[in-house]
């Protein structure tokens, strides 16, 4: 099959939009490996002029920020997290995607109706049941609220009802039972809406600010470790960018290694 020749202009653009949305990584990573004066010229360089690790070792060397430390806390607490938020809403998405019950489009409704009311208005409540339960500054305070989030639910929802029922009568027929042709014939064939999720629910956890700075106090997470190296009246920038980069490590390599998973999981789901 021939395929009709792109426009170069179209080309253009794709190189165009690609450089805006790869420039301030870019950006970021450069400005890491250069000295601090440097980071502070007029005009900026893009280039560093003098390559060099300082800003690394002086980032990882300081007792007083733990980068690794904070790195593990969170990519403990997002990997727990992504794991407990795709069990959850693949069971609930497969139970209102195929079990007949009184009430399923009526609950459906309900967990639909929580995704617009603002997150914000949660904070008070989960710190009240994080509190009471004594987990704060733990990494239950980080894993297990949003475990049971609406959009999860839709997203699994949406994807079993794209499913062949066929399959699942067919392991009834050889004698299978719900829990078995949930986990032996359904989530198997779910893969890319289960990789999607855990990619989702993992950046979400991995990029989260506002409730990590309401429950932890001693054990950090990267993004709060982060905001700390800015100083009061200067900021190293080489440092920070050094930070940044490190964050930026685990979401570069799941993009990587899972980037056909997300796009089959969103196109097969009926997500735009």
């Amino acid at each position: 099959m021939n395929r009709t020749p792109r426009n170069p202009l179209f080309w253009l653009m794709m190189v165009a939009l690609t450089l805006v949305f790869i420039g301030p990584l870019l950006m970021v990573i450069l400005t890491s490996f250069k000295t601090r004066s440097e980071s502070q010229q007029v005009p900026p360089t893009f280039i560093p002029e003098t390559w060099t690790l300082g800003a690394y070792r002086t980032l990882l060397s300081d007792a007083g920020s733990p980068v690794m430390q904070w790195f593990a806390t969170s990519l403990i607490a997002a990997s727990l997290h992504a794991l407990l938020v795709v069990t959850v809403a693949s069971m609930a998405g497969y139970a209102l995607a195929r079990m007949h019950f009184r009430g399923r489009t009526a609950i459906f409704g309900l967990i639909l109706s929580t995704m617009f009311v603002p997150g914000f208005i949660f904070l008070m409540p989960n710190f009240e049941m994080m509190s009471k339960l004594q987990w704060l500054d733990t990494l239950q305070a980080l894993v297990v609220p949003g475990a049971a989030g609406a959009f999860g639910v839709f997203f699994m929802r949406q994807f079993f009802t794209a499913l062949p029922v066929e399959l699942e009568e067919s392991a009834r027929i050889d004698g299978a039972g719900p829990m078995t042709t949930f986990f032996r014939i359904v989530l198997p064939n779910a893969k890319a809406a289960v990789m999607t999720l855990v990619v989702l629910s993992f950046l979400a956890n991995w990029n989260d600010f506002v409730w990590p700075l309401y429950v932890m106090y001693d054990k950090l997470t990267l993004p709060i470790g982060l905001s700390r190296l800015q100083g009061a009246y200067t900021i190293d920038y080489p440092v920070v960018m050094a930070g940044a980069s490190i964050a930026a490590v685990p979401v570069l390599v799941i993009y990587v290694f899972l980037q056909r998973y997300i796009i089959q999981g969103v196109a097969s789901s009926g997500l735009k």
